[in-house]
């Protein structure tokens, strides 16, 4: 099988220092720019899984960059560069504490608080008699505190500002910038054949200028489903044909996890490694509408902090 890059410990020149994410290693570069490493780890539930995914990262990166080209129209982001196909570089931003998600249809984790009883998410109301995978009249922005570790927690608009996480100015820009940056994942999806059903979005500062930040519209911050059978599908009370890591998470609630205390993730045999990665690359064919083409996969640490090296020193 593959090699999957689960852990990076690059030293840059004028590397102050790294941070490493569920999925990312992130590099500081003299607080001036940004090398964001995504790696083959997946999580789920707020675990890091015990093994990792060939080409995922390249997968992630590679939409990812590809949705920061297309909305720059929209909002400024970080990117600068994609010097490999699992890195990112771009400029130093100091980001705001929370993640702004947004949700197009009633489904995933929102479903599952709507079936307990709740009427309101993140201080939105929702309507009674909802079903599974139904179309909000209009996209609902539900945010969540950002956590370094463990669990993100959901939060309203009033609470943020209230607590001083985001000014209230801020914050009004980050919710239109939210809902102009779904539109446009929307019209780019629905020419795949796509619905982009809920996708996060994060966002930070370089001195007064707002930025966009990390990925987006990628597999892992998004869902989709398939427009062909949507609308029968949810007539029926069937299960959505969907485009997102959500099949990971059946997988382990499947196997009795969902990341609470006392839970052992089930095994993950070669076989059930190789059809994730299988799935994440029929991701990026279909979000793209693009063959995937494979990196090239051996010596891939040595790749990378050659391509990057090289990129760095061109700056």
């Amino acid at each position: 099988m593959t090699e999957a890059i689960t852990r990076t410990d690059f030293e840059f020149p004028k590397q102050k220092n790294v941070y490493h994410g569920k999925v990312r290693d992130v590099y500081n570069i003299d607080d001036q720019y940004l090398v964001m490493v995504a790696s083959d780890r997946i999580s789920a539930f707020d675990v890091v899984l015990p093994k990792g995914i060939p080409y995922k990262g390249q997968v992630l990166n590679q939409i990812a960059s590809r949705f920061l080209d297309a909305t720059a129209d929209i909002v400024p982001n970080w990117k600068l560069a994609t010097p490999d196909p699992m890195v990112t570089v771009g400029h130093y931003c100091k980001p705001f504490p929370v993640e702004m998600i947004i949700r197009g249809y009633l489904t995933g984790s929102s479903w599952r608080t709507y079936q307990s009883g709740a009427r309101e998410i993140c201080g939105v109301p929702i309507p009674e008699g909802m079903k599974e995978h139904q179309r909000f009249d209009q996209p609902i922005v539900t945010p969540t505190t950002k956590a370094d570790e463990g669990h993100d927690e959901d939060i309203s608009k009033e609470e943020i500002i209230k607590q001083g996480l985001v000014s209230e100015e801020d914050y009004e820009k980050l919710e239109d910038y939210t809902r102009k940056l779904f539109q446009r994942g929307t019209e780019m999806a629905a020419k795949q054949g796509l619905i982009l059903v809920d996708t996060k979005y994060e966002f930070g500062k370089v001195g007064d200028q707002i930025f966009l930040i990390d990925e987006i519209h990628t597999p892992d911050s998004s869902r989709y489903f398939y427009a062909d059978v949507y609308e029968d599908h949810f007539k029926k009370g069937l299960p959505q044909k969907q485009l997102s890591k959500e099949f990971v998470r059946e997988w382990l609630m499947e196997n009795g996890f969902q990341g609470k205390e006392g839970q052992q993730v089930p095994e993950m045999t070669d076989a059930f490694v190789e059809s994730v990665s299988e799935r994440y690359i029929e991701l990026y064919e279909q979000v793209t509408g693009e063959t995937f083409k494979r990196a090239r996969p051996e010596n891939i640490l040595n790749r990378i902090e050659k391509n990057v090296n090289e990129y760095l020193a061109s700056k």
